[in-house]
């Protein structure tokens, strides 16, 4: 599908559109599908043009990972194959100000674009907030921050899809320099599009990147609702990650704030769909993406899921910087103690994330055999079906809950039986576990025949 041939809406039914709304800017709206995933609407998505085969993070034609961050980056003092270049890695947590303790994670993402906003290295912070549903139509969109007050309100983590046109038109039409925080495609989208827009390349000076599973759909949120019996029209907040110093950082709880101010929560380990591995509510674009570190960021940040980081409820990221310019800004930090960072190397990164590189490297490889993208995907990892026979079940298992769990609850939605939806999901989550992990009384029979070991 060369020479401009691909439309957004090819991509679409492709199942490889992301819904970043890079294609948006511009030209048209984003809108949601029966899913609860942004797509493109509209008859300009109908229309081939070359521009959009270069930009759409997804495309056959664009540039790769590595060809954006040599283009950006040039050569740096680190290069992994599973981190990409980077100049230094650290682990810890901003020490500064209550950054930490209003963040999910170890508050260094707020940090770093309130510095780029404290220093005048920029005028505004593209990053997602919190949306009103009434309003709205959506619990979280992009925004553009402009100040120290309007940053706090982008802290946490937000499992909800969004998308960036409005805020890259601004950007377009307000001069200015600009800070963008994204998952791993939505930046790569944005490089995508400063190489094809002077405007964009001129204002856009920093890029936040976030480590990333997964996109969910919106239909997450009402799986939430449904399961702590509070009708979703009723939900004013959606907290994904509710954060407690005296728990484990990795014990997530899901927490609705309803119309009447009474709130409703639980952990996700009770909840039909809360194995966020399994892939419930999965984009299935993702089952096609091999950056989990926002490899093309200036810098870029994650958890630290490894002990004893992974137990601190206060907190803890990973770091991973890229620009050198930002290098001279965290280390004078880390000089004035308004940072607790400690250098580290790639294997210990790379750890942090073991589970996500299993997915998006070794799964990759596999799901590119047994169901292979609909466009000529040109990705960094070689096809093979040269694994053990249980952790091809769980790729496929994962592919399985990822496919069918949008058509389950959609019908469920629409026929008004939440129960048709959990009852699967949990007969799901069931199988999902017993494979993976070898637990229950399924677990516990192919441990007999396999002798195996967590099959995450």
């Amino acid at each position: 599908m060369g020479n401009g041939s691909l439309s957004p809406r090819d991509v679409a039914r492709a199942g490889l559109c992301i819904g970043c709304g890079a294609c948006a800017a511009g030209r048209g709206a984003m809108g949601w599908d029966a899913y609860g995933q942004l797509k493109p609407r509209g008859d300009w998505a109908r229309r081939s043009a070359p521009d959009f085969t270069r930009i759409c993070p997804f495309s056959p034609e664009a540039a790769d990972e590595d060809a954006i961050a040599r283009n950006r980056l040039g050569i740096s003092r680190h290069h992994d194959g599973r981190l990409g270049q980077f100049e230094t890695a650290y682990v810890g947590h901003a020490a500064q100000g209550g950054f930490r303790e209003i963040g999910s994670s170890g508050g260094m993402v707020t940090w770093v674009a309130d510095e780029l906003l404290a220093r005048g290295l920029v005028d505004g912070v593209a990053h997602v907030v919190p949306a009103d549903p009434q309003a709205d139509g959506r619990f979280f969109a992009y925004r553009i921050s402009r100040s120290a007050e309007e940053l706090r309100e982008g802290a946490r983590s937000r499992y909800y899809p969004v998308e960036m046109s409005g805020v890259l038109e601004q950007i377009r039409s307000e001069p200015g320099r600009y800070a963008v925080v994204g998952v791993p495609c939505f930046i790569k989208a944005v490089q995508l599009l400063r190489l094809q827009d002077p405007i964009l390349q001129e204002r856009i000076a920093y890029t936040l990147g976030l480590f990333c599973g997964h996109m969910k759909s919106a239909r997450f949120a009402e799986s939430f609702a449904w399961q702590l019996q509070a009708p979703i029209g009723d939900v004013r907040a959606v907290e994904y990650r509710r954060k407690d110093p005296g728990r484990p950082a990795n014990w997530y709880t899901a927490h609705l704030t309803l119309a009447d101010g009474s709130a409703r929560w639980q952990d996700w380990w009770h909840l039909a769909d809360g194995d966020w591995g399994a892939g419930f509510f999965q984009n299935s674009a993702c089952d096609y993406c091999d950056d989990v570190v926002s490899e093309t960021a200036d810098i870029a940040f994650g958890d630290a899921w490894v002990e004893p980081y992974s137990s601190d409820g206060r907190g803890t990221n990973v770091v991973l910087v890229r620009n050198p310019d930002l290098g001279i800004l965290v280390t004078q930090a880390m000089a004035d103690g308004r940072l607790a960072l400690e250098e580290v190397d790639a294997e210990f990164v790379a750890q942090t994330q073991a589970a996500g590189f299993r997915h998006r490297r070794e799964g990759l490889a596999y799901r590119l055999c047994f169901s292979p993208p609909a466009l000529p995907l040109s990705k960094r990892v070689t096809r093979s079906r040269d694994l053990p026979l249980r952790r091809k079940l769980v790729y496929r298992m994962r592919r399985r809950i990822a496919a069918d769990g949008h058509r389950v609850f959609a019908l469920a939605r629409s026929a008004g039986m939440p129960w048709l939806y959990l009852r699967w999901a949990r007969a799901s989550k069931h199988v999902y576990e017993a494979l993976t992990y070898l637990r229950g009384p399924l677990g516990r029979l192919l441990a007999r025949f396999e002798g195996g070991a967590d099959a995450r």
